[in-house]
């Protein structure tokens, strides 16, 4: 194997290698070209697919994107190039020199030399015309297709940049990135919709399990990071988590990404709320900032720095009942129309290893739950029960003590007070861009009754 001196050495002499040819025009993405300050003929390539064509007497227009940009870079060309494969959805290869557009629209433009079309798209058969905006619903139906859309291209880039940006925030803020398994014994939510993983095949017998025990996809990786805050003081994870449930509502999927993080000496559920707040409006603040020609396609702003408020539960009139979507829209409109943060929630309602109050009749768990202006509880997060004495017997009144004793290990070897939460991501583009059904804001959307691709 080699070592770490090696490993160096190697990369460097291949860094340093010299290219077998010179390219005579270098290849640049829509976005850097467009991004050019002061045109001045540089020969470049860019590779992409047309968005549009307008062919003139003398002149042809190309209108040409690659994914990097919400615009498309407009390239002239002799009518010479004009053919019938230069058509709306085809994909093209273009060199030229960039030089500055006397028009007022871009800065610069694409002066054609060479025009390739690499694949050609019959624009009568496909599914998208030109000019015409397709309802999300009509676009759901070609999952293959949907992203070559502007709608779903900008949201695709800010996903992409909301998950750089949460990576950035846990990394800047001393996190450790863990990866937690999707395939798991446990049920962190105790609410038993779960997938069930077995071979196609089975394997010896069918009575016998793959992993001698029945495991599921994931519903959450938090008790894979209470294990691992056992050794670091911050860490997160981010990844695909899934629930069979039947529903095909537009807050509802069955495979889904959660941003999830466990902070270890933690006492106070104020604490926890200010890291949630901060990831919250970091990130963005970061989207907005990076991204703010697709966030105003999606026709929604989240005005950077809101105050976020404190409205406890014990508020509320109709005590020891659950909160419904319908009430967690009424909060945040009451107080505003701003997240709002909901804490304090009856024992009966949450999970296990919360932590006790214990504050009397009431009897309320150290939780909190982070809702946001149309979308509802957008984080959950709790202190978690680090007393041994007390977790013991609540597992016992649940008859789960020999499934968790690894649990209650936990609290046996070095135990600490402890906290995190969880953020749907989904839900968070949600809330960013204002997009009404969950199932538009992830590439390829599951859901009871459908998995297409």
């Amino acid at each position: 194997m080699f070592g770490a001196r090696c490993l160096l050495r190697a990369l460097r002499s291949c860094s340093s290698a010299p290219c077998p040819r010179q390219r005579p025009a270098a290849r640049v993405s829509v976005r850097g070209a467009l991004g050019v300050q002061s045109a001045n003929g540089e020969r470049v390539k860019v590779q992409g697919w047309i968005r549009s064509v307008r062919s003139q007497k003398e002149v042809l227009f190309l209108h040409v994107n690659d994914g990097s940009s919400l615009e498309s870079l407009q390239v002239v060309a002799d009518s010479s190039f004009d053919s019938r494969e230069l058509a709306f959805g085809s994909s093209v290869e273009v060199q030229g020199q960039l030089v500055k557009s006397p028009s007022k629209k871009q800065n610069v433009e694409l002066k054609a030399e060479k025009i390739e079309v690499v694949g050609s798209c019959d624009a009568k058969a496909f599914p998208f015309k030109y000019k015409e905006r397709h309802p999300l619903e009509y676009l759901r139906q070609y999952p293959h297709l949907r992203c070559r859309t502007n709608v779903l291209g900008s949201v695709l880039r800010v996903r992409s940049e909301a998950t750089a940006a949460i990576h950035s925030f846990f990394k800047d803020s001393g996190f450790v990135h863990i990866h937690t398994p999707v395939i798991t014994s446990n049920d962190c939510e105790g609410a038993g919709e779960l997938f069930q993983v077995e071979p196609s095949s089975k394997i010896k017998v069918p009575e016998e399990n793959f992993f001698n025990i029945p495991v599921f996809l994931t519903v959450s990786g938090q008790l894979h990071l209470e294990v691992m805050s056992g050794a670091f003081t911050q860490v997160f994870t981010f990844g695909p988590t899934f629930r069979a449930e039947n529903s095909q509502s537009r807050r509802h999927l069955a495979e889904f990404y959660m941003v999830e993080a466990e902070i270890s000496f933690l006492e106070s559920l104020q604490d926890l709320m200010q890291v949630m707040e901060s990831l919250f409006k970091t990130t963005a603040m970061t989207v907005l900032s990076n991204c703010p020609k697709d966030v105003e396609l999606c026709h929604k702003f989240l005005a950077p720095g809101q105050k976020i408020r404190t409205y406890a539960k014990k508020q509320l009139s109709n005590w020891g009942a659950d909160l419904h979507t319908e009430h967690e829209k009424y909060l945040v409109k009451h107080c505003g129309d701003i997240p709002v943060f909901v804490i304090n929630y009856p024992l009966v309602l949450k999970p296990f290893y919360m932590r006790d109050n214990e504050d009397g009749p009431q009897h309320t768990v150290a939780a909190v739950d982070l809702l946001v202006p149309g979308v509802g509880e957008l984080f959950g997060g709790s202190l978690r029960e680090e007393r041994y004495h007390l977790l013991e017997q609540r597992l016992a009144r649940l008859g789960l003590t020999e499934a968790y004793q690894w649990y209650l290990d936990l609290r046996r070897f070095g135990s600490v007070p402890h906290g995190g939460f969880g953020m749907g991501f989904e839900r968070y583009l949600q809330c960013i861009l204002g997009i009404d059904n969950i199932k538009d804001v992830i590439p390829f959307p599951r859901f009871t009754h459908s998995c297409l691709l």
